[in-house]
């Protein structure tokens, strides 16, 4: 049986949030937060009317408003007016209790099983969007590791292909030196030798 839904209320950068949610747990996870932001006293249950009635008629999808406004609820919000840079906008600001507007609706039980069932259809549909995201984050990391692997083979080759050349070359420089050296003492000798007929052919 779909659990009775709750609205929930809290500040996140420009805007103020609110969602039809069963629970706490479901209302963070709408929101993507990554704390408990009821603990941390910035989020809260309300029975603000207006806020209530807004994230029934959309349960589980969520709502947003310039943060500090008193205006509408909505999916697409206009950003704050109030960004001049002053104290208002440095500091952070904690979603005030503020004075009801009025008791909270009520909702009837066909509404409140309609209610929830909509909200469990946002859900599942928040969970195949996040899954769609995560295959696709999944599909690029295998391509990215796939084209390091290339990249890393094609490096590994390059490296042993010159390691192998220089064995070569040095094996034929070691070569060469040994045959100039061998040019060097032969010469040596001939050249005494020539040296020495010339000498006599002087005297």
């Amino acid at each position: 049986m779909a659990k009775k839904l709750k609205t929930f209320q809290t500040s996140q950068g420009f805007y103020d949030l609110a969602i039809a949610a069963p629970s706490m747990k479901a209302a963070l996870e709408a929101w993507g937060a990554g704390s408990n932001l009821f603990h941390q006293g910035v989020a809260r249950e309300t029975d603000d009317s207006d806020v209530v009635a807004a994230t029934m008629s959309k349960p589980g999808v969520v709502l947003k408003r310039p943060a500090g406004s008193n205006g509408r609820f909505a999916e697409q919000a206009e950003l704050p007016t109030n960004l001049d840079g002053g104290e208002t906008a440095r500091r952070p600001k904690k979603s005030p209790p503020g004075p009801k507007k009025g008791p909270a609706p009520k909702v009837s039980e066909e509404a409140a099983r309609k209610a929830a069932a909509e909200f469990e259809r946002e859900q599942r549909r928040r969970d195949a969007e996040r899954r769609k995201e995560e295959a696709a984050r999944e599909m690029k990391r295998a391509k990215r590791e796939k084209l390091i692997g290339r990249a890393q083979a094609a490096l590994d080759k390059a490296q042993r292909k010159h390691e192998e050349r220089a064995v070569s070359l040095e094996a034929e420089q070691a070569e060469i030196e040994k045959r100039v050296q061998a040019e060097d003492a032969r010469w040596e000798s001939e050249k005494q030798k020539l040296t020495a007929a010339l000498r006599r052919a002087r005297d």
